[in-house]
């Protein structure tokens, strides 16, 4: 993720002995005695990794404890994001007063069924997707770029978005993406200056597919 994410953002990907790590103890009450494996795991990896990119801007190893929606809870001053997929997990921090807001996310690169995809895409970025080179599953950079865009949006407005409710626009020359946000959000939302225009970048792998996007501080 570092290639995708600018110098003012630590970011950290985790190393084998981090999928099994220690977590404090305002962590572990948040996963609670009833979380499978595989839950407990993408969860240490993530804790272990946000730490890393906070002593990367020589902060302390404090907990990250998780919301009632389980979007990780940052120390003041600080705004961040985890990802993890099978196999993979990174965390990116920075402070407030140089980012705004930070998202990311990782996907494995594969075909995503008739289903899945119109419950992901809106028309015009099927049609889109069906317009650009051959050989990549365009609609999952396009599920991706959508995670991205919804971990950006919902630190600042404390709502979610549907995938229908960000327009996509892929670049696959430059490996950028453009989400514009649906006016009906925007006229929703309840903070001053939600953002409505979120601009990133992507990066193919050879099974996985990276987003990442920052917000410049207003």
């Amino acid at each position: 993720m570092r290639d995708l994410l600018p110098p003012a953002v630590a970011v950290a990907v985790a190393d084998p002995d981090d999928w099994v790590g220690q977590l404090h103890a305002a962590e572990a009450a948040c996963l609670g005695d009833r979380a499978v494996a595989s839950r407990r795991r993408d969860f240490t990896a993530g804790r272990a990794c946000a730490r890393r990119a906070m002593a990367a801007l020589g902060l302390p190893p404090v907990a990250i404890p998780a919301a009632a929606d389980r979007s990780p809870v940052w120390p003041p001053g600080l705004v961040g994001t985890i990802t993890h997929t099978r196999g993979y997990c990174a965390a990116a921090v920075a402070r407030d007063s140089e980012i705004r807001s930070v998202g990311m996310d990782a996907e494995r690169h594969k075909e995503l069924s008739p289903g899945v995809r119109r419950l992901i895409c809106l028309p015009e970025e099927e049609e889109r997707c069906g317009r650009l080179p051959p050989g990549i599953s365009w609609p999952a950079v396009v599920f991706s770029a959508k995670e991205t865009v919804y971990k950006i949006w919902h630190p600042l407005v404390g709502t979610w978005l549907d995938f229908h409710d960000a327009l996509v626009e892929l670049d696959p020359d430059a490996g950028t993406f453009t989400a514009r946000i649906a006016p009906a959000r925007i006229d929703a939302a309840t903070v001053a200056h939600p953002p409505a225009m979120i601009t990133g970048r992507f990066a193919l792998d050879v099974d996985l597919v990276r987003t990442a996007a920052t917000l410049a501080p207003r």
